[in-house]
């Protein structure tokens, strides 16, 4: 996709709710950059320079322990921006942010975003909007981690990541999910296997393709449910409207 076709029909779903006048300001300033798999957006306890807002690519935001354990926290795609603290008046986090599956985003300077935050216009509204958003993400999926099954918790994971790209196939492997679960990566192939055993999913060299979503919803905790309805409520905006 070039630049020029990127910044006139915005990809990513936060750009393109924004009103016309609001985006034509950011426009001088986003950069369309590739985001290779494995890239580290940013690290934790690193200032964050730049605030991405993400096409296809799939980033991770995990939490890594001392033993160098790694736990993901958040995942963030089309629908978002990687780089919140930006807009909550600090520069660091405790987090780290990957590149779980590439592509491309519109990189954006910490500090502009910063400026356009603080005029207070709908840019303002939908980004703390969307933090409450996350802020469900994050709640639920704790309490998710700690009450339901790994075969529950795999199928809404699944589902989440194949609403972020909207595609039927992605390529992960079995490693990068139990890093991004927080198991052993024996437990993501039983349940993998047992997923794919009953024809929801199948998994082939490190591809995987949702089959039956309809019974992987079945199959999958109401935190899916949940935290789906809320991005839904809370950013379910307006397409981008001609202010003049």
């Amino acid at each position: 996709m070039s630049i020029n076709n990127s910044l006139q029909q915005p990809v990513n779903r936060l750009l393109a709710a924004l009103p016309d006048s609001e985006y034509e300001r950011l426009v001088p300033h986003l950069k369309l950059v590739s985001l290779p798999l494995e890239q580290v957006i940013y690290e934790a306890g690193e200032p964050i320079t730049h605030v991405y807002f993400p096409h296809r690519s799939v980033i991770s935001i995990v939490t890594t322990m001392e033993d160098g354990s790694t736990v993901e926290v958040g995942v963030v795609s089309n629908e978002g921006m990687v780089g919140i603290p930006i807009i909550l008046g600090g520069n660091t986090t405790t987090t780290t942010a990957i590149v779980q599956i590439a592509d491309s985003a519109m990189q954006l300077d910490a500090d502009i975003l910063r400026s356009e935050f603080n005029r207070g216009g709908y840019l303002q509204g939908l980004l703390l909007r969307y933090v409450q958003a996350r802020y469900t993400e994050l709640a639920q999926g704790s309490a998710c981690n700690r009450l339901h099954t790994l075969e529950e918790r795999l199928a809404r994971w699944l589902l989440t990541v194949n609403d972020r790209l909207q595609l039927e196939n992605f390529p992960l492997t079995q490693e990068f999910i139990a890093q991004m679960l927080g198991v052993r990566r024996s437990g993501v192939t039983v349940a993998a296997s047992t997923l794919s055993r009953a024809g929801m999913i199948s998994y082939k060299r490190g591809k995987i393709s949702i089959v039956n979503r309809e019974d992987l919803e079945a199959t999958s905790c109401e935190c899916y449910r949940v935290i789906q309805n809320e991005f839904t409520r809370l950013l379910n905006s307006k397409p981008r409207h001609n202010s003049r």
